[in-house]
Formats: C-alpha cells, sequence, structure tokens
C-alpha cells in the first residue's frame, strides 16, 4: 500500500539481512512482475527449531519481569528492562559462531565468573536503552510464523515460480542462527523455480554478526549483484554503486 501511495510502479531491489532477508523473500514471491532484484542475507525460508526455542525463551523472559505488566508498562511509568537485557542475551548467544561461544564460556569457568560474556551483557543494556519489550515480542512472533513455503503446498520452489526477479542468496560460515545450508535451501528451491540466483558462502570467523561487520568478500560480492542489477534495469551507476 505504501509503495502505491508513492506512486512506485516497481521497486529496483529489495534487500535484507535475517528477517529482513525473509520480507524480500517474501515481496519477490509475492510481487515478482514489480521485484526487479531480492538479495537475502543470512536468512531462511522459516525459521529453525532453535531459533523458534530462542526467541521463545526471550519472549518469557520478558513477560517474567514484574515491570512488564501484563503490556501495560508505559501507562504506568515502568519498562521491563532486566527481562528485556536476558532476551537480548540469549539472541547474542544464538548470533555469535559456535567456537566463540565455547570461547567464552570456557573463559568465564576459568575465572569462576556468574556471567560469561560481560560484553553481551552491555549490548544487552544499550538494546533496553533504545528498543520496545511489546515490539520485541510482536517482532519475534511474526519471525517465528514466517514460512514462505507453507501457502505452496509446502514446496518452496513454487513460491518462485515463473519469477524473473533476479535473486541474490548470500550465507556466511560458521552462521548458527541461519546456517549456510538453509540459503542453500533457497538457492535449490530458485533454481528448481528457473529464476535467475547467485548464490554464494562467505568464509568468516564472525557467524551471523558478518552482517554488520567490516568483510571485504561481503561487501565486493553485494556490490557486485547490485551493480549487474542496475546494469541490466539501466540504471546509472555512482561511483561503483546503483
Amino acid at each position: 500500500m505504501l509503495v502505491e501511495a508513492l506512486g512506485l510502479p516497481s521497486l529496483f531491489l529489495v534487500i535484507g539481512p535475517g528477517m529482513g532477508g525473509m520480507q524480500a523473500l517474501q515481496w519477490a514471491s509475492e510481487y515478482p512482475k514489480r521485484v526487479f532484484a531480492c538479495a537475502a542475507i543470512a536468512a531462511a525460508a522459516r525459521q529453525s527449531l532453535a531459533n523458534l526455542t530462542i526467541n521463545e525463551l526471550g519472549r518469557q523472559a520478558v513477560m517474567a519481569d514484574p515491570d512488564w505488566r501484563n503490556g501495560a508498562y508505559l501507562a504506568i511509568g515502568s519498562r521491563p528492562v532486566r527481562g528485556l537485557a536476558v532476551a537480548r542475551m540469549a539472541a547474542l548467544v544464538g548470533n555469535a559462531p559456535e567456537g566463540d561461544i565455547r570461547a567464552r564460556f570456557e573463559e568465564a569457568r576459568a575465572k569462576e565468573r556468574m556471567s560469561f560474556s560481560a560484553e553481551a551483557d552491555r549490548s544487552g543494556a544499550s538494546f533496553v536503552d533504545r528498543f520496545d519489550a511489546n515490539a520485541f515480542l510482536y517482532l519475534t512472533r511474526a519471525i517465528d510464523s514466517f514460512d514462505l513455503a507453507a501457502d505452496f503446498g509446502g514446496n518452496l520452489a513454487n513460491a518462485f515460480r515463473g519469477s524473473d526477479t533476479r535473486h541474490c542468496v548470500i550465507s556466511f560460515s560458521g552462521d548458527v542462527r541461519h546456517p549456510p545450508e538453509e540459503s542453500r535451501a533457497i538457492a535449490r528451491a530458485l533454481i528448481a523455480a528457473g529464476a535467475p540466483v547467485t548464490s554464494l558462502e562467505i568464509e568468516t570467523t564472525r557467524g551471523h554478526d558478518a552482517v554488520s561487520a567490516d568483510e571485504p568478500a561481503f561487501e565486493a560480492a553485494l556490490t557486485g549483484f547490485i551493480d549487474s542489477a542496475a546494469a541490466a534495469r539501466g540504471l546509472a551507476l555512482h561511483g561503483g554503486g546503483a
């Protein structure tokens, strides 16, 4: 509705990591004639059991905080910051590569610490300052209910059948949140549907966090895809970017 209100007949590129990548895939599936290119980064066609568990634990932590007040915390001037911080910690653990998490646990054990990651604690404090608890509940429920193949008889390829949208599917080695095999499943479905697709796995030690890190190989691959799509669309390039 927003795109139509803005008078845009089509979109050049829909792009996003994680949940944003799921949304990008949904756009490309639902509006194949209006989306020229789609880039799904470290995403999946539906949530894994591990992610469902992490998100549910996060929601339970928020709702168990006495300051949540059954969702009416703002009306009485409170915020469930402790529960939201625990939820953020769970998400950080899910995002980090396995080797990193094991190293942090071992360090905490050796030093007899109660918490295995002071870094995660600081990030959690920053998160609760800028994020609303109820928004966290609704967003995680939305992502947990996402299943792109559900409306197509469980066949993911059918979600892209007959689409001319150009796709780029990028994953990161060591990504525990959305492992590369989930991206490969998307790429296989796109190939089966006859949709144009480029798929690659970026070697990194950062896991899922590589989506926001300085990864030259990732930047080069994504820039190359965007520039190629822009040239095919007949768009002018400005300094190497569309």
